[in-house]
C-alpha cells in the first residue's frame, strides 16, 4: 500500500491527474443535481423578465462596474438578513444572464434595494453620492443624465435572452425600441434599481 502511495507522491503528473479526477467527481456530485432541482430552476411566484428599460439599465449597471463594489446576494445569516432583508433565493435569478451575485462589498448589498428609496434619491445619489451619504467613497455618474438611449439594440438583446430560456414574448420584443427610445441612461438605471428584490419584499 505504501509503495503505491510512493509512486503517486513521486510522480507529480500522476498526482495532478488523480486530483483533477477526484475534484471532477466531487463537483459533478454536487452541481449536476442542481440542474434538476425545482428549488434552483423554477422562477419564484410573480417573476417576469425585465422590461425593456430595466434591461437597458442592467446593462448600464454592468458597464459602469456597479457589480464590482455591490453584491446582489444576501447570505442566510442573521447579520445580513437584519440589515438587507430576506436572504437571496435561486428562483429570483433564473432569468439573469450573467448572474450579478458578486463576492465583494465595497458598498452595501443591493439585492433588496428596490423601492427602499425614491427615484429622486437615486438620481441625486448617482449624480453625487456625497450629497446624500457624506462619508461615501462611491464615484459620481453625472454623464448618465446626458446619455440618451435609442433602443436600437434592445430587441436584439431580448431575442438573444429568449434563446437561453428567458420567456420574452413577441410583443415585448416588438415594443422594446419604443419603450426605450428617448430615455436617458439615468432613467434606465433607476428603473432597474427600483425593481431589485421587490417580489420577496412583498412577501415578507
Amino acid at each position: 500500500m505504501s509503495s503505491k502511495h510512493g509512486i503517486i507522491e513521486k510522480n507529480i503528473g500522476l498526482m495532478i491527474l488523480l486530483i483533477v479526477i477526484a475534484i471532477s467527481f466531487g463537483g459533478l456530485a454536487q452541481i449536476v443535481p442542481l440542474f434538476f432541482s425545482e428549488e434552483t430552476t423554477k422562477p419564484i411566484e410573480g417573476l417576469k423578465p425585465l422590461p425593456a428599460l430595466a434591461l437597458e439599465g442592467r446593462d448600464i449597471y454592468i458597464r459602469e462596474g456597479c457589480h464590482v463594489c455591490h453584491t446582489q446576494m444576501i447570505r442566510p445569516f442573521r447579520s445580513e438578513t437584519e440589515r438587507y432583508g430576506h436572504y437571496s433565493v435561486a428562483g429570483e435569478h433564473v432569468y439573469e444572464h450573467p448572474f450579478l451575485w458578486g463576492s465583494k462589498r465595497t458598498g452595501p448589498d443591493l439585492a433588496r434595494v428596490g423601492q427602499r428609496y425614491s427615484d429622486d434619491w437615486h438620481r441625486v445619489h448617482l449624480y453625487n453620492p456625497r450629497d446624500v451619504v457624506p462619508e461615501s467613497n462611491m464615484p459620481a455618474f453625472p454623464w448618465l443624465f446626458d446619455n440618451q438611449l435609442d433602443g436600437s439594440e434592445t430587441a436584439a438583446k431580448m431575442r438573444a435572452l429568449r434563446m437561453v430560456g428567458v420567456p420574452y414574448e413577441d410583443a415585448d420584443i416588438e415594443n422594446a425600441e419604443a419603450q426605450v427610445k428617448g430615455k436617458t441612461e439615468m432613467d434606465a438605471l433607476v428603473v432597474y434599481l427600483q425593481q431589485l428584490g421587490t417580489l420577496i419584499q412583498e412577501k415578507r
